[in-house]
C-alpha cells in the first residue's frame, strides 16, 4: 500500500517538473523499501507486560508493568496516547516512528498512526540515500555506474 507523505509528493513533482533526471530516491522508493508495518501503544505493550506476568514460564524482569501488576488503568492512561509505529524493511531493518498525544480527549487512532508512520518512514530517507550515493560511488572502469 503506497502512502506517500503530501509534502514528499510535491517536493518530487517540483524535482521532475524542474527536468531533474539524475539518479534519487524518490517517496516511491521509500514505500518500495517497506515490507511490512506495525503499529501499537505504549499501553499495549503494558498490556502484554501483564499477561506475561502472569504466565510462570515467562521472563517479565523487564518491565515496570510486570513488576507492579496492581497498576489501575488510570496509571496506564497516558500509555495509550504514545502510539509506536514499526517498519520492516526489505532487508530486515527496522525503523521506529511514535506520535504523542498532549491531550487525551484530541487522542485518535488513526491519526497517531499515521503521524508514527511519518515520522518513521522519514528515517528511511537518510538510509537509502546512502545507499544511493554508496552506488553511485563506485563507477565502472567504462565511466557507467557500477550495477546494483
Amino acid at each position: 500500500m503506497q502512502r506517500i507523505h503530501t509534502e514528499d509528493s510535491a517536493i518530487e513533482s517540483e524535482i521532475q517538473a524542474k527536468g531533474k533526471t539524475a539518479p534519487r530516491v524518490t517517496p516511491a522508493d521509500i514505500e518500495a523499501a517497506i515490507a511490512r508495518e506495525y503499529f501499537f501503544t505504549a499501553g499495549d505493550g503494558a498490556d502484554i507486560a501483564r499477561i506475561r506476568a502472569e504466565t510462570p514460564d515467562e521472563a517479565t524482569s523487564f518491565c515496570p508493568a510486570s513488576e507492579d501488576p496492581d497498576l489501575s488503568n488510570t496509571d496506564l492512561a497516558p500509555l495509550r496516547l504514545l502510539t509506536f509505529c514499526v517498519l520492516v524493511l526489505r532487508n530486515g531493518f527496522t525503523v521506529t516512528g511514535e506520535s504523542a498525544c498532549a491531550s487525551p480527549e484530541n487522542f485518535d487512532a488513526e491519526i497517531g498512526r499515521k503521524i508514527a508512520r511519518q515520522n518513521a518512514a522519514q528515517k528511511i530517507w537518510p538510509l537509502e540515500g546512502y545507499l544511493l550515493k554508496e552506488k553511485l560511488a563506485f563507477v565502472s572502469i567504462d565511466g557507467r555506474p557500477a550495477a546494483a
